[in-house]
């Protein structure tokens, strides 16, 4: 997963905070840690908060009531789609899991941090990550898919997602306590050594450090013994089949108008039977007006690519679990002719749940300017090879409400690994390549030496992590009941099957 580095440690700018600029005429000057400075902020943060404390499980003393935190949320997303989402959530205490971001980013705001930072994916739950294609369409690249949490903050809080959801999908997939340890431990352990080798690494070979799906494929399936290896295989990620035109022959179809997107109501919804004119009429207006707009924040060369495309259809569109309700669109654009699709997604960025719960010391500054910009950021940051067409705008909806938005493309040879159908030997190996895709993505753009130096060269912090995750996992299915039992009830309606 990463070529033979040398081992002189990068230098790293510190913040102004960190210590006083100096002006040297009329451009300000910034003095440089030395490697030794950087070792002494990570020994300092675990002589503050040694790794083995980490594992207790700190609750806010007035901790929330996660069907009211949920309700909460819905109210900001549309009706309608809002019992989707808790259909989903309703399936397992791991589909709970990752639905509940809100209740999670809750929980970890009050529990004491190293104070070291990094971009955040901000929900690194396991089904989380996944396979991406290359700009040249040349080769799979396994990474972290999912930013609409993404902030500066605590590493620990991606670490402690990342357990837990290990933890709790071995529950769910009827594993023994002592496999379950075993997963998380690995996984940490695995997180904790690539920090160290990436602590190493010049700044540019960490840049470019990444996770090839055919070498990882081949290390996985080495390792797991011949009995396992046919079930843990159908966990691996894949992605061959997603490419552009074989994807595109589920969601599009020829009409006699020519290429349109197919209905599949209620989680796809062209716009012709969305809306009635002249709303249908406004709406489709909006939307190219913000491809128009959105444009501008792809580099130059990429808008030229861009310009090669006219929008044809458009449509409402529901995924993912915690992010069913709010407001998301397929556009589908037309190159040359019918036979050369793109499609986009376009995407509404929400506060993160993570928002006002950073410590401030940790916050970014500046702040990006508005939600979308911050998701898109994040994801240039955190990945190795981004989307191409990967680009933000803010704009006012039909209602006159202003909200932000991300554009991406859809299904362009991508993939995830089935988590359900993981056993023991495949779910470990799957949750060291998620903690070592998450090692690589905070030492992007954190101090990942000071994070060597507070990880250190024992077990003491995998060890913490696999008690955390496992109290966690109690906590998160007394939760899942609660939720269970307002669905009972009829306090939360549910749609579910979809």
């Amino acid at each position: 997963m990463s070529a033979s580095m040398p081992m002189v440690p990068a230098r790293a700018v510190i913040r102004s905070t960190d210590s006083p600029r100096t002006t040297r005429g009329s451009a300000p000057v910034v003095r440089r840690l030395t490697p030794s400075d950087h070792a002494r902020l990570g020994l300092a943060a675990r002589t503050a908060l040694p790794p083995r404390e980490q594992a207790q499980l700190v609750l806010p003393s007035q901790r929330r009531d996660p069907v009211a935190l949920l309700e909460e949320q819905a109210r900001s997303r549309i009706p309608e789609l809002v019992p989707v989402r808790h259909g989903r959530m309703t399936v397992s205490p791991f589909a709970f899991l990752c639905g509940n971001a809100a209740g999670m980013a809750t929980d970890l705001a009050v529990a004491p941090v190293s104070g070291l930072g990094v971009q955040l994916c901000g929900d690194a739950h396991l089904a989380n990550f996944g396979v991406f294609g290359t700009a040249g369409r040349r080769r799979l690249l396994f990474d972290v898919n999912d930013f609409d949490e993404t902030m500066a903050g605590p590493w620990e809080w991606d670490v402690k997602r990342l357990a837990v959801s290990l933890a709790v999908a071995g529950r769910c997939n009827g594993f023994g306590r002592k496999e379950r340890r075993k997963c998380v431990l690995e996984a940490v352990h695995r997180y904790r050594l690539a920090i160290a080798e990436f602590g190493t690494m010049h700044a540019l070979d960490v840049w470019y450090a990444r996770a090839d799906v055919d070498d990882v494929s081949t290390m996985l399936r080495a390792k797991m013994g011949s009995s396992r290896r046919k079930n843990s295989g159908q966990a691996l990620p894949k992605a061959r089949g997603s490419e552009s035109l074989k994807s595109f022959a589920k969601l599009i179809e020829m009409t006699d108008d020519g290429v349109r997107i197919k209905a599949d109501p209620p989680l796809l919804v062209p716009i012709a039977d969305y809306l009635p004119d002249p709303a249908r009429e406004e709406l489709e207006a909006g939307i190219k007006d913000l491809l128009n707009l959105y444009r501008r924040s792809l580099p130059t060369e990429r808008r030229v690519l861009f310009d090669q495309f006219e929008v044809v259809d458009l449509a409402r569109t529901v995924v993912g679990v915690s992010s069913v309700g709010t407001r998301s669109w397929i556009v589908l654009l037309r190159g040359r002719d019918d036979g050369d699709p793109l499609l986009l997604q376009v995407k509404e960025a929400g506060p993160s749940v993570l928002k006002a719960k950073v410590p401030t010391a940790l916050r970014q500054r500046p702040a990006p300017r508005n939600d979308g910009e911050r998701v898109v950021a994040g994801q240039r940051l955190m990945q190795v090879t981004g989307d191409i067409f990967l680009g933000w705008r803010r704009t006012e909806g039909i209602d006159g409400q202003a909200r932000d938005f991300y554009v991406r493309q859809l299904r362009d040879m991508k993939g995830a690994a089935v988590v359900h159908k993981m056993d023991p030997a495949g779910m470990t190996m799957y949750g060291q390549l998620c903690a070592w895709t998450l090692a690589r993505a905070h030492a992007r753009s954190g101090d990942r030496i000071a994070l060597a130096t507070y990880l250190g060269g024992d077990d003491a912090f995998p060890e913490a992590m696999a008690e955390y995750a496992e109290a966690y996992a109690d906590q998160n299915e007394r939760d899942y009941q609660v939720f269970m039992n307002a669905v009972q009830s009829g306090r939360l309606e549910v749609e579910t099957g979809l």
